[in-house]
């Protein structure tokens, strides 16, 4: 069970129309039925693992945290309760754990959110710089992504995940809340930072 080979993640929502049959699922495997909470790795694990991988830059160990956070929700499966979606809880797992695992790898200095703009959802520079199709990203685009990837080794974990959840996921402000256990102002506040530091973490690059 659980040995399928983790890629890169489809450009799905999180919350697609497969979240009801997922429910079923649940159901099942609830009961003891592995191929049903098989076929929940199979749906889940692509995503997860792409999240765990931009938080970690490590291949080997994003893949072994994928596998222990479907281990674990393997095993408190009966605790579900489906008040959330199966993604958000099992996503919520990973994220924990891997959180856990960055901390013991290497500790960071937790940063004060205490003067951030809970209103600002969006900085306007930092869009411009990931989305906009001109010839100096064309021609830079490699460069632009091998910066980018170090800046975000630069973020603490918890603003490297929203940034990920987010600009490379695509979960929307509430499902972020969801996982990160936190309201949707906090998520708001701790991605504009995020996009801040890594504005300045690449204005040499820029300039």
């Amino acid at each position: 069970m659980m040995e399928a080979v983790l890629v890169n993640p489809p450009p799905a929502a999180a919350d697609t129309p497969i979240a009801v049959e997922d429910r079923v699922l649940v159901k099942q495997a609830q009961r003891g039925d592995f191929e049903a909470y098989d076929e929940l790795v199979r749906r889940h694990q692509e995503r997860i693992y792409a999240t765990l991988y931009n938080m970690t830059s490590n291949h080997e160990d994003a893949h072994d945290l994928a596998q222990e956070a479907f281990i674990k929700g393997f095993r408190a499966l009966k605790s579900f309760k489906g008040e959330a979606s199966f993604f958000t809880w099992i996503y919520r797992i990973a994220v924990n754990r891997t959180i856990n695992f960055l901390k013991q790898r290497k500790r960071r200095p937790q940063m004060s959110l205490n003067d951030l703009d809970y209103r600002v959802e969006h900085d306007p520079d930092f869009i411009a710089l990931i989305s906009e199709n001109t010839p100096r990203r064309d021609l830079n685009l490699l460069e632009l992504q091998e910066k980018l990837n170090e800046a975000m080794q630069k973020l603490s974990h918890i603003h490297r995940l929203v940034v990920t959840l987010h600009d490379i996921q695509g979960l929307s402000h509430d499902e972020i809340g969801k996982i990160m256990d936190c309201n949707t102002g906090t998520v708001r506040s701790r991605l504009f930072y995020a996009r801040q530091q890594l504005q300045a973490y690449l204005s040499d690059y820029l300039t």
